[in-house]
């Protein structure tokens, strides 16, 4: 049996034990599969997004930045996670996806925490201050865009600002791509761990997390 976010066998063990998902994400997760059938794989599973509202918990964060929004189940589940007053820039171009994240962002009461760019978010991310004062992102686009978004995001990363990457094994392609995704995830994670500016750890969660912290 599959389940809203496509999970089964030890994967549904894993659900089983970890805080769940309340009835908003859970509506979310069942619309999104119900609206974009095709794409509906590309939504963080449960304990995915627990993961990420702990992480920006536990780093204190007031300031994040979401890249790839798709229908805002990760992005609710950081803005649930920041610091009273905190803000969440959500980088996105599609506003069919996004108006479905918006419905829900607000019964949510997360909306005004959230704002919603909708533009090509290279460009996005370019324009913002060189500053290093994002406390926390989230990095789950177009793998071919992800090398460009990494060093959009490092440098405005603030010292201990923690960048979590997600999709980083591919479906365990990074052994053997064959698609350009596939080869600039490979690109980004060699560049990852010979990055200087960072200390970095890959999990094995879901299809690879990689967590980034800024020295």
């Amino acid at each position: 049996m599959v389940d809203a976010w496509g999970v089964t066998d030890i994967d549904s063990y894993l659900q089983a034990h970890c805080t769940p998902a309340d009835d908003i994400l859970r509506d979310l997760a069942a619309e999104t599969t119900a609206l974009f059938p095709d794409a509906a794989g590309m939504q963080v599973s449960a304990d995915e997004g627990r993961l990420l509202t702990m992480l920006v918990q536990l780093t204190g964060a007031a300031y994040a930045v979401e890249v790839g929004v798709f229908t805002g189940y990760s992005a609710l589940c950081i803005a649930r996670g920041l610091t009273g007053g905190g803000r969440l820039l959500a980088c996105d171009v599609s506003e069919e996806w996004t108006a479905l994240a918006c419905k829900y962002w607000q019964r949510a009461g997360v909306d005004e925490r959230i704002d919603l760019r909708i533009a090509p978010a290279i460009e996005t991310l370019q324009a913002l201050p060189a500053d290093p004062v994002i406390d926390f992102a989230f990095l789950d686009a177009d793998k071919v865009g992800y090398p460009q978004y990494y060093e959009a995001l490092v440098p405005r990363l603030r010292p201990g600002g923690l960048l979590v990457i997600d999709n980083v094994l591919q479906d365990g392609h990074v052994l053997n791509p064959e698609r350009p995704g596939h080869f600039a995830v490979v690109e980004l994670n060699e560049t990852v761990v010979h990055d200087d500016r960072v200390e970095s750890v890959m999990l094995a969660v879901r299809d690879g997390v990689t967590l980034i912290r800024k020295r």
